[in-house]
């Protein structure tokens, strides 16, 4: 008897589902796109509880006959593409066939469908990839689809979903991304019967914007059209300036697809190297226009990764198209221009203190000038006794460490008995900063301030999802933020540590660093450490005058710590230069 067998269709589709079908959002992101390629200029999204119950998608689009219907719920079956060289003229979304048979094998699918031509329409009920009806039904010219109970036939996918928060997030968000790529459609998003996004017609992608990611945002973009040689690029990008700690505000899209593009981000990152600082990422919302020829949309069936077939000319224009934006807005300041975000500003906020500042060297810039407050800090008891850098014996009194000044600003060198040292300033405050924070979050003690005049805090719905779930951990930290309407909160606490114009910010980075799988929070040891290294970089604040007082209750403090050898991210605190290696150096 042959052990090699032929699948049947049922178990193929099945199989097909595992890489079509990942979550919910694919499920609507696949039916989205084949409304969108019927011609539909509606479109209304509803789900029930992050999917896992109800999706259903409605169209005004030209809809099918009872035949094509049929067909289209076969595998390989399409009516993009009949040959393949048609690959190289891709004008639609959808081309593999796989889409409806993977969702209609591991769900109760509902079909619902007439063209102009019928005087009724069509409805096929699938369960489970066995076919359980095909009747006659009245609708308007267009598309139904219902696709209940997901995952129904396969339970063990059903563990693999987020809970109904998250899921609903990554639909909400895909959804956006087809509204953003088509402003001229007019898209209804609906979750559980509460309506959360209408968005008529839009005359141009700024008005869409504006509706999906708020006036305050969009304020911020200025629009671009550039072309060369059968290659264009349209869109928003933010002013010199206005950034973000995250990737997840860079949108692209090629010919009018959502991608996610590795050569797109890095020229856009490039383009912004002199208009952002280190660590910042541009906002754009833009759109590449290339011969299908020269894209391959084939690489995942999920059509969200592409290669070019010449990708260094792509991104050197795109880099060259972006430079010369923005070089023209820094020639030519428009009026109104919103200030950068990394220019020095007084911000008119108001703060009731609740708890003061914990002892410290505490460096804290108002305006244009840094003050610098030494404040005495009990010698411990027993100071660190392993040898460090090239010292012989246990660390000595700070006062025996003879301070010179500062290097560069960011380095402290002093005379010891041994060489010369140089210390790391700000690796110093942040590993002093970290381990106090450690032992204020296992303590519960964390010394917060109320703000009077609350900071308002809009994000999108997977940012939104992501911090609804971990509120209670961040408000157990110093921090008091509310939600405050959909996808919308304020912050009216935070810790005294922050300055108040670096809360938002500060929640938007712990946010970013959450969603790409940089800050892991399943244990709370481990995310209190985290959150606390996190936090130690954004305590510190370094002043330019300082004096020897305040150098040496630096050296005091940083060797009353656990581990002053190293800053939280592992970059060594100081460096130690004996006399035998300085003579080395001067050939003595």
């Amino acid at each position: 008897m042959s052990k090699v067998r032929i699948l049947s269709d049922r178990v193929a589709n099945q199989i097909a589902a595992g890489e079509v079908i990942e979550r919910p959002a694919a499920v609507v992101k696949e039916l989205v796109e084949n409304a969108l390629d019927a011609g539909a200029t509606r479109i209304e999204v509803e789900f029930r509880h992050g999917g896992r119950s109800l999706m259903r998608i409605e169209d005004n689009g030209h809809g099918m006959s009872r035949d094509d219907a049929l067909l289209a719920l076969e595998r390989h079956a399409t009516s993009k593409i009949s040959e393949a060289d048609d690959l190289n003229r891709l004008a639609s979304f959808g081309f593999r066939g796989e889409a409806l048979p993977s969702i209609a094998s591991v769900s109760r699918f509902t079909l619902q469908t007439r063209e102009k031509a019928d005087d009724s329409g069509t409805e096929i009920l699938v369960n489970g990839g066995r076919m359980a009806h095909v009747r006659d039904c009245g609708r308007a010219v267009g598309t139904r689809i219902e696709v209940a109970q997901l995952f129904n036939s396969v339970p063990a996918r059903r563990k693999f979903l987020k809970t109904d928060q998250t899921e609903a997030a990554h639909i909400i968000a895909g959804v956006r991304l087809y509204a953003l790529a088509f402003p001229q459609v007019a898209f209804t998003l609906i979750e559980d019967g509460r309506v959360i996004f209408r968005s008529p017609e839009c005359a141009g992608l700024a008005e869409r914007v504006a509706e999906i990611f708020g006036k305050q945002l969009a304020e911020g973009l200025v629009p671009i059209n550039a072309s060369e040689a059968g290659i264009g690029l349209s869109g928003l990008i933010g002013r010199p300036g206005t950034g973000r700690t995250t990737r997840h505000e860079m949108i692209t899209f090629i010919n009018q697809r959502p991608v996610d593009s590795r050569a797109l981000n890095y020229a856009l990152i490039e383009s912004y190297h002199e208009s952002l600082p280190k660590g910042r990422y541009p906002l754009a919302f833009v759109f590449l226009e290339i011969d299908p020829a020269a894209v391959d949309v084939n690489v995942h069936p999920a059509k969200r990764e592409v290669r070019f077939r010449s990708e260094t000319a792509v991104r050197g224009f795109v880099i060259r198209s972006v430079l010369a934006r923005l070089r023209e807005l820094a020639g030519k300041p428009e009026s109104g221009d919103r200030k950068p975000e990394n220019a020095a500003v007084v911000q008119p906020v108001v703060l009731l203190r609740l708890a003061s500042v914990p002892p410290a060297v505490a460096e804290r810039r108002v305006g244009d000038k840094a003050t610098h407050l030494s404040v005495p800090v009990p010698t411990p008891a027993k100071l660190p006794e392993s040898p460090v850098f090239g010292f012989r014996s246990p660390v000595p009194s700070s006062y025996a460490w003879r301070w010179l000044g500062l290097a560069h600003g960011s380095y402290a060198l002093f005379e010891t008995a041994s060489g010369l040292v140089l210390l790391d300033r700000r690796a110093a405050h942040e590993r002093i900063w970290f381990e106090r924070l450690q032992d204020q979050f296992k303590s519960g003690t964390v010394p917060s301030q109320r703000l009077l005049l609350p900071v308002p805090l809009e994000l999108d719905p997977v940012a939104s999802a992501l911090l609804l779930a971990r509120l209670e951990f961040l408000n157990g930290h110093g921090f008091e933020v509310v939600e405050f309407g959909r996808n919308f909160f304020r912050i009216e606490g935070m810790p005294t540590w922050m300055e108040p114009a670096d809360a938002e910010p500060f929640v938007r980075e712990l946010l970013g660093a959450l969603r790409d799988g940089r800050l892991q929070d399943r244990a709370v040891d481990t995310a209190r450490e985290q959150l606390a290294r996190l936090a130690a970089t954004k305590a510190v604040r370094l002043g330019d005058g300082v004096g020897d007082s305040e150098m040496h209750a630096l050296v005091e403090q940083l060797f009353a710590c656990r581990a002053p050898l190293t800053s939280p991210g592992g970059r060594p605190t100081y460096v130690e230069l004996s006399h035998g290696e300085i003579g080395r150096r001067f050939q003595k």
